[in-house]
């Protein structure tokens, strides 16, 4: 029986994960890091385009600050966010942006004098300020109003991995590599670790700490068509919703990028649209403009994946052996932007198309169409980032549901909650492990182990029976996921969908192994995994057939409008009978009259989609009435928002930002 101990166990090796890690440490906690693969191989370094961040150093971005932000993400959201943490993340941003520069994030600067930029598919000079040299840079990004994404070329995740992956070392952040969060450690309402397998040798562990953060990432492999890496499989979130206590919040939000290039659905950054590039269709037409004539192939993520589709659906698609699919045309940059700024999508496309994309015209165009990218539902938690249910679990990224991006995740703040999200959790969860000691039953540690043990040894026994494998089981949910499950969703399908995923949750329960060594085992990894995956799969299905409405990246053909007055809330499943093949499904009202920014139309996608709730009125004339009156006493913004909706940070992160120009207003 191994047994590791630690003040703060964090699972999940990523940008999240690790920056937790970072502020446990300097906090004077040893802190152990679990990790499936070697950290710096983890997927945040497949992140591209840049991070959100209101640092307003560009000659684009002035006017940009925390209240723009704000109002961006909480649009962006279709008003499905906690409020409270997009006040708590757009404040910490500009602050985690410039540490991550001291620790060597090596930020694209500003240069003085005239650019050439495109915009609007028009080449446009653009006059950077002398004192702005040097500063870092930002590009546009979809659903935003001011140019705030901070990047480092097209590397942004990678670049920003290694700064944090570097610290944590620095601090001497214990970190374990290739080991599997298997399940919690969990006795009434409190967390005391997690049982792990070890990846080499088969071995199960187990790890006991004063508090636990689960950051593991998303669960896109849910899907067939998806960017996600091979490891994001939602098994982290699975083992939480299998202690019968946690919950998860919304997961019928999933979002898709419109960018995967075609057949490999390896991501093509954000940043492509947001420099300048645009979409056609089969006929070379430049098609969003028609759709969205104010944000155009910059309108959000969930609005351009519809249109696209739709796009295809008229007959406007490009034939090809793997599907229709539509045009990303970046040549309109030019190449030296191109190899300056966009080179790891040039390489992308090259290695996997065989297409120069600063080849001018039709040669170096893209074939692109939607996938499944990001996983706006998680595991429950409060603003602290601890969860609802268990004292001690805490949960970060995109693991999570903190609840920063509610139905629809703006391009940018995903990298930026990671490290942002880092910094506010990791303290809280510092303060946490500082008040309370680790007292546990060394029989409870003992007993989850043998469950375990047991458990793998069951599959490992299994009888052979014809039918289906568990890869079989694997590929049906997957394609049941694409097909009942994606962009479009309608009642019909998606109660197809739920019966279907309960059946293959039975079968993965019978499946067998045909190997049977408890080590280097593939099939026995998959044997246990795959259920994990299906009630993941079951609470995005499940969540997404009872929200009768559209909101966000969840679209609803039989329900196209956002409903207002019956589904301002949260989605909350829990899964208390481990035997059950479907999830309890409970809801979370989101206040209206406790909201900075009470529901609106969004600004993008069609007018008189909304069923409005009578409350949005009455709290508008709330906020419009307290501001007046503040600024007839003189009061500035800061106070103005204080008023409207307090929040808490810890440490310093409340301080004012610092922008060029405006100093700290």
């Amino acid at each position: 029986m191994k047994i590791r101990y630690c003040d703060a166990l964090v699972i999940g090796g990523g940008l999240a994960g690790l920056r937790v890690a970072v502020q446990t440490q300097e906090k004077g906690l040893n802190t152990i890091v679990l990790s499936l693969v070697p950290v710096k191989r983890s997927h945040s370094a497949a992140a591209q385009g840049g991070m959100q961040s209101s640092l307003a150093n560009t000659v684009m971005g002035e006017g940009d600050n925390e209240d723009v932000h704000f109002a961006d993400t909480v649009k962006g959201s279709d008003w499905g966010c906690d409020q409270v943490v997009a006040r708590m993340f757009v404040t910490t941003a500009p602050k985690a942006t410039r540490q991550l520069a001291e620790w060597g994030v090596p930020w694209t600067r500003v240069r003085k004098g005239p650019r050439e930029v495109v915009i609007n598919a028009q080449r446009t000079t653009i006059v950077e300020k002398e004192e702005a040299h040097g500063l870092i840079n930002a590009r546009d990004f979809g659903g935003t109003k001011k140019w705030r994404t901070c990047y480092t070329a097209d590397a942004t995740g990678h670049t920003m991995l290694y700064g944090v992956a570097n610290r944590a070392i620095r601090d001497q952040a214990e970190i374990h590599e290739r080991k599997e969060l298997m399940r919690l450690i969990v006795e009434g309402s409190r967390c005391y670790g997690a049982v792990v397998r070890d990846q080499i040798t088969g071995e199960i562990e187990a790890y006991v700490a004063k508090a636990t953060c689960i950051a593991t990432g998303g669960w896109g492999r849910i899907y067939r068509t998806t960017t996600n890496a091979v490891i994001c499989e939602g098994t982290g979130q699975a083992a939480v919703l299998e202690t019968g206590l946690a919950t998860l919040g919304n997961p019928e939000a999933v979002q898709f990028h419109p960018t995967p290039i075609v057949p490999s659905g390896i991501l093509l950054t954000e940043g492509c649209r947001g420099d300048g590039g645009v979409l056609r269709d089969v006929d070379g037409h430049r098609f969003m403009p028609d759709y969205e004539p104010e944000k155009k192939d910059l309108a959000s993520r969930d609005v351009v994946s519809r249109r696209m589709m739709e796009h295809i659906r008229k007959g406007k698609g490009v034939p090809s052996p793997f599907g229709e699919h539509l045009w990303l045309d970046i040549s309109i940059l030019g190449r030296e932007h191109i190899e300056k700024n966009l080179r790891d999508v040039r390489e992308i496309a090259m290695t996997f198309n065989g297409i120069d994309p600063a080849d001018p015209g039709p040669k170096g165009w893209l074939p692109v169409r939607p996938a499944q990218h990001y996983s706006m539902g998680g595991i429950r938690t409060k603003p602290t980032g601890e969860s609802t249910a268990i004292d001690g679990l805490f949960a970060c990224g995109e693991a999570a549901c903190w609840d920063l991006h509610g139905f629809n995740r703006l391009g940018g703040n995903s990298v930026a909650e990671t490290v942002v999200a880092g910094m506010i959790v990791g303290s809280y969860m510092a303060d946490y492990c500082h008040r309370h000691e680790i007292d546990i039953d060394t029989r409870l540690v003992r007993d989850a182990l043998r469950q375990e043990e047991t458990y793998l040894q069951e599959i490992l026994d299994r009888p052979e029976h014809k039918g289906m494998s568990i890869f079989d089981i694997k590929r049906r949910m997957q394609v049941i996921m694409d097909e009942k499950v994606g962009i479009f969703r309608h009642g019909e399908t998606l109660r197809e969908a739920v019966d279907e995923l309960q059946e293959l949750l039975k079968l993965s329960r019978e499946a067998a192994v045909a190997y049977k060594c408890p080590r280097a085992n593939p099939e026995l990894e998959q044997a246990y995994r795959v259920p994990k995956m299906l009630k993941i799969a079951l609470s995005v299905a499940y969540g997404a057939l009872l929200r009768t409405e559209s909101r966000g990246a969840h679209y609803r053909e039989d329900y196209t409008k956002r409903d207002d007055l019956h589904w301002l809330k949260r989605t909350i499943i829990r899964w208390s009978d481990p035997e059950a093949t479907l999830p309890e499904v409970g809801y979370e009202p989101l206040e209206i009259l406790k909201m900075e920014m009470p529901p609106a139309f969004r600004g993008y996608g069609r007018k008189g989609q909304i069923i409005e709730n009578p409350l949005s009125a009455q709290r508008a004339e709330e906020v419009e009435a307290i501001r007046r009156k503040l600024e007839a006493e003189g009061k500035d913004r800061f106070a103005i928002q204080e008023a409207l909706m307090p929040f808490e940070l810890p440490e310093n992160y409340k301080a004012k930002n610092e922008r060029l120009g405006v100093g700290y207003a």
